[in-house]
């Protein structure tokens, strides 16, 4: 087992503004030049290290970083174009700036400027190791046991810096060029590198909540929110109804049933709904069955008429849904309380009621997180939308929208068919604060009612 070493009590931690006032010349030193306080007490190559990182940023700063901030601002002043070529006659393509890129430097620029201030601090904590070390008379660490302690008590940061690197360049950094791009231009009349975009502040928000695009967004937002509560709704009361069918007494093969429900699941749902689509196009199965079977004279427009998409949207869902509802619902029911379900029937209580006051609100109250991500899930359901109907029908009234697209699908369609980037993002920030605004508000509530409970 790990042992942490015990240091003598100490003034621990003192702010670091005291600790200027308080400390010697060379741990003052190191407000400006990192590393001062390590090298005068002997911990050569450790400040040598940080004098060195100090010295390369600065070099980058004055070479590279101050022109990467300006153009993040500026984000471009020279546009591709044609100029005219003396030597050669003829006008030639003239390179200019890409915005894009621009942008993109600009935020790894800020981020190495961050990364520097926590190196910064670093330094100074150093320091004020060194000082309070010595103030209670105790040796100063060899660069040998600093390195030792990185795989004792300092543990946790070697195993989480490979981690936080890789979360850092392939998870921040993207998101925050995601949402900077809802304050810029680009769209498809500004794409780098040919044109470029510029700041725009708020201007997309303004669009999409009460301008042009606001036709488009509250409609898409609106049956967004319906299909996510319909989803969500009709696949739990449909799982916990055939749950309660399958394990009610009297049920001969259970296991059975539980297999056959359970085996959808194990079917990939893109190959799930790519077979739905084609059953439920024009000339797909189900309209052939209803043709010769009297009940219909023409194909149903189960993907051409919005409504009667939306509802196949929905009731095709519930062949995904119900299963993984039904399954936890069956492992609620198998470890339900006997005692509790007989002490109602001796005092009385029918079936029914069984179920509205005892079953029921157990199966809610453990299901209660898992709905809420379900719910989350199915605003941000790309694939059912996508693979069966393909936010089709078109609408008219709609920019870059189908009549039963989602905000994501919406999104979808906004980056990769009419390139309007700025629109996309905002309509992903917009649904991130939906998401997180709906699961904070759950989650407190299924808090408070647990409390009460």
């Amino acid at each position: 087992m790990f042992k942490r070493k015990k240091h003598a009590t100490f003034e621990a931690h003192i702010p670091l503004t005291q600790l200027f006032k308080k400390a010697d010349g060379a741990i003052k030193a190191s407000y400006l030049i990192m590393g001062a306080a390590n090298i005068a007490n002997k911990q050569y190559l450790k400040g040598l290290i940080f004098l060195a990182l100090e010295i390369s940023w600065v070099t980058w700063l004055f070479t590279t970083g101050l022109k990467a901030y300006h153009n993040m601002i500026t984000l471009g002043t020279n546009a591709q174009g044609l100029v005219y070529d003396k030597k050669l006659g003829i006008s030639v393509l003239k390179a200019g700036d890409n915005s894009m890129l621009l942008l993109l430097w600009g935020m790894l620029a800020v981020i190495i400027t961050v990364l520097f201030m926590l190196l910064y601090r670093a330094n100074l904590a150093s320091a004020r190791k060194i000082w309070e070390l010595k103030q209670a008379g105790e040796p100063l660490p060899t660069l040998k046991q600093d390195l030792a302690s990185l795989l004792d008590e300092k543990m946790h940061v070697t195993l989480m810096a490979i981690p936080m690197t890789g979360v850092l360049f392939f998870t921040i950094l993207p998101l925050i060029y995601m949402i900077a791009i809802a304050f810029t231009s680009y769209d498809h009349n500004h794409l780098p590198p040919k044109n470029l975009f510029s700041w725009v502040g708020f201007a997309n928000f303004g669009n999409v909540i009460s301008g042009q695009m606001a036709s488009t967004f509250f409609p898409v937002l609106a049956w967004t929110l319906i299909w996510a509560v319909a989803a969500t709704v009709t696949s739990f009361f449909f799982g916990v109804i055939l749950a309660m069918m399958i394990n009610a007494k009297g049920i001969k093969g259970k296991k059975v049933f539980r297999t056959l429900f359970i085996l959808t699941m194990a079917i990939p749902a893109f190959i799930s709904l790519l077979i739905m689509n084609n059953m439920f196009a024009d000339g797909g199965l189900v309209n052939t069955l209803l043709i010769n079977a009297g009940l219909t004279k023409t194909s149903l427009p189960f993907f051409t008429n919005p409504l009667f998409a939306k509802l196949t949207i929905i009731v095709v869902n519930l062949w995904i849904g119900i299963p993984a509802t039904m399954l936890v619902t069956t492992g609620i029911l198998q470890n339900q309380s006997e005692e509790q379900i007989e002490a109602a029937e001796i005092d009385g209580a029918n079936k029914f009621q069984i179920f509205k006051s005892i079953t029921f609100p157990q199966i809610v109250f453990v299901m209660a997180p898992s709905l809420i991500q379900q719910f989350i899930g199915n605003v941000n359901n790309f694939n059912v939308i996508y693979l069966l109907t393909g936010g089709g029908p078109a609408n008219s009234n709609y920019y870059g929208a189908g009549s039963t697209d989602l905000l994501i699908t919406w999104l979808y369609n906004l980056t990769l068919n009419t390139a309007d980037y700025n629109l996309a993002s905002v309509i992903g920030i917009l649904i991130f604060i939906l998401s997180a605004t709906f699961s904070l508000l759950a989650y407190k509530k299924i808090s408070n009612s647990g409390m009460e409970a």
